[in-house]
């Protein structure tokens, strides 16, 4: 695939994971929650130059560092993620400022790297970000499914949202 496609597909998601940062959404960890990570590692393996083949090895360790990276941030974004259940037993998540904090936090790390790797002389393509993204998008979302399971539905009216002490009625954000 072409770098433009890859750019154009890293900024639609990127765009789709900020819209959805902050609404209040139904969380249902029983659906395919790994199809729109899965898609995206597919199409970053499918680069031919994932690796800078002047810098084999230094190339090797910027992508090591950013995948882990991508992993930190999935992982502190998922369990910085607010979730609740309502009434009925359905499963509801909204993004918090810690949440936000997370994944510019992240963004700041990768763009260091990126920086790092231009002065180094490292020729680092899209593929890259477009695994790094798959890894923190998969990585929220198992931790999203874990802390979905283990929340029990109470008998009162409101629950407690996990994370954050306080008490919250089930109901859907309108825009």
């Amino acid at each position: 695939m072409s770098g433009l496609v890859n750019v154009l597909v890293i900024v639609a998601v990127a765009a789709l994971v900020i819209v959805r940062l902050f609404r209040t959404r139904r969380f249902d960890a029983d659906r395919r929650w790994w199809l729109v990570p899965a898609v995206l590692t597919v199409v970053a393996l499918r680069e031919p130059a994932l690796l800078d083949p002047d810098h084999h090895g230094a190339s090797a360790a910027l992508l090591t560092a950013e995948l882990l990276i991508g992993l930190g941030t999935g992982a502190g974004w998922g369990w910085t993620t607010r979730i609740w259940a309502g009434q009925d037993g359905t499963v509801w998540t909204r993004s918090s400022t810690a949440s936000a904090a997370v994944w510019i936090g992240g963004i700041a790390l990768r763009i260091g790297l990126a920086v790092l790797g231009s002065s180094l002389g490292i020729r680092q393509g899209s593929a890259a970000v477009l695994l790094t993204l798959a890894l923190t998008l998969l990585t929220r979302s198992a931790v999203m499914a874990l802390r979905a399971r283990s929340l029990t539905v109470p008998a009162a009216g409101a629950s407690p949202a996990c994370g954050d002490g306080k008490a919250r009625t089930a109901w859907k954000e309108r825009v």
